[in-house]
């Protein structure tokens, strides 16, 4: 009977573990289980999951890391070098605004929230815009900006207009909160009231990052942009959601852009683009007399009361030419006498937006060859090899100018952050000392 049992024993048990087996699943069904898991992490968290950026990486011949493949990134750099040459070729002939008054327009209703752009719209918009504040003030540093943040379906003026990048960085980044809906119509009328007060050689500007599908407003929208482009406010848009007709509208009508973002350095990349000065309108455009002065730096053991924060300050800041108050940065505006005060420097700084350095000549490959046996394989600028994989010839740019040859972030720097070709001014150097 034992033996009868274990035999019966012995045959449930594989029945049992054959029904497991069948149970079991399979590794298929494990991928999917994985995969559900991977459902429940972040947006942010699945993308660093799988791209897996670390992997991309190798050593070069200086222990330094860089990327195995850097296709991509050298097509992105040709990109937007055509970009630059289009925009280049289609202002060349056309006066730029260089005193520009900015209104930055900031959605912080609920769709700010949204966790498409990681970790969120918000945190992103409060990265990008002071990004965007810094190259702002040193691609134009006449200029003066303000904040207007959008929430609950009320606008709210954060920074008044002023040269100041630190200030409007840190009140926005104190103010980082999402609420309600938005209401653009509400903005448009508080920049309107603001920008009104603004001299005819100042160049009227808003830029509006809306993160919303929807604008909730007390009247007709239509008027308010009538208002504006009567005003002559240029107003442009960077939507972080889809596009709206409203939002394009309001660019066409003001003479304006309207982008949308894809991503977030496709954000950065479009919020860039309203670093430079943009052309002047034609009818708008006329010449004007504006009255500078150039204040000289406080004595250091000197106590004055400074008028940009009404409180004592030892040895700090500039004096005025005209009214001799104290004031603690350039640019500015007197709160005095009205006068505005600028530095050389700062003037000798937006020259360059009035004659731009021309466009470096691309390299072919048929001619490649030839430039490698008159020029040296090295960057002119950085002194890095211009040699890819196999000792070929790589990606460079030539100046037409002093025929000198750079890489290609070499050439972006040049174009867009020196303004000076490295190889003209040493051989203009060279020549005077000859002399």
């Amino acid at each position: 009977m034992s033996l009868t049992s274990g035999i019966h024993s012995l045959k449930e048990y594989q029945e049992i573990m054959n029904n497991s087996a069948a149970e079991r699943p399979l590794n298929g069904d494990v991928e999917d289980d994985d995969e559900d898991d991977g459902a429940d992490l972040e947006a942010w968290e699945r993308t660093y999951a799988e791209d897996r950026s670390w992997e991309a990486l190798q050593e070069d011949e200086s222990g330094l890391l860089r990327p195995i493949d850097t296709t991509a990134i050298q097509h992105a750099q040709y990109r937007r070098r055509l970009r630059t040459l289009a925009a280049t070729a289609a202002t060349a002939r056309i006066q730029k605004g260089l005193i520009r008054y900015l209104y930055i327009i900031v959605d912080l209703s609920k769709a700010a929230s949204e966790t498409d752009f990681r970790p969120s719209r918000m945190a992103v918009i409060g990265k990008q815009v002071e990004a965007f504040i810094r190259e702002f003030f040193d691609q134009n540093p006449l200029s003066h900006v303000g904040l207007v943040t959008i929430k609950d379906g009320i606008a709210h003026c954060l920074t008044e207009l002023g040269g100041s990048p630190e200030s409007h960085i840190k009140a926005l980044m104190g103010k980082l909160e999402c609420s309600g809906d938005a209401s653009l119509q509400n903005a448009l009328e508080l920049v309107l009231g603001y920008l009104n007060q603004i001299p005819s050689y100042g160049h009227r500007e808003a830029l509006i990052l809306y993160s919303a599908l929807s604008t909730c407003d007390p009247g007709d929208l239509m008027e308010t942009i009538q208002k504006c482009k009567k005003s002559k406010i240029r107003c442009s848009v960077i939507g972080l959601a889809a596009e709206m007709f409203v939002c394009k509208h309001l660019c066409q009508e003001t003479g304006g852009t309207y982008s949308v973002a894809l991503d977030e350095s496709h954000f950065k990349e479009l919020i860039l683009e309203h670093g430079p000065p943009p052309p002047a309108i034609a009818e708008y455009a006329t010449a004007n007399l504006i009255k500078m002065g150039f204040p000289q730096r406080s004595a250091e053991g000197s106590v004055a009361i400074c008028t940009c924060h009404e409180e004592a300050k030892t040895g700090e800041g500039f004096t005025c030419p005209k009214c001799k108050v104290r004031v603690c940065e350039l640019p500015t505006e007197c709160r005095i006498c009205g006068l505005t005060l600028i530095s050389s420097p700062h003037l000798a700084r937006s020259y360059h937006h009035l004659f731009p350095i021309v466009m470096f000549d691309e390299v072919s490959l048929s001619s490649q060859n030839n430039l490698s046996r008159s020029l040296p394989n090295t960057c002119f600028g950085c002194q890095q090899s211009l040699l890819g994989q196999g000792n070929k010839p790589g990606l460079s740019v030539i100046c037409p100018k002093c025929k000198h040859q750079f890489c290609l972030d070499c050439d972006i720097y040049i174009h867009e952050t020196l303004h000076n070709c490295p190889g003209c001014e040493s051989s203009r150097h060279s020549k005077s000392v000859i002399a």
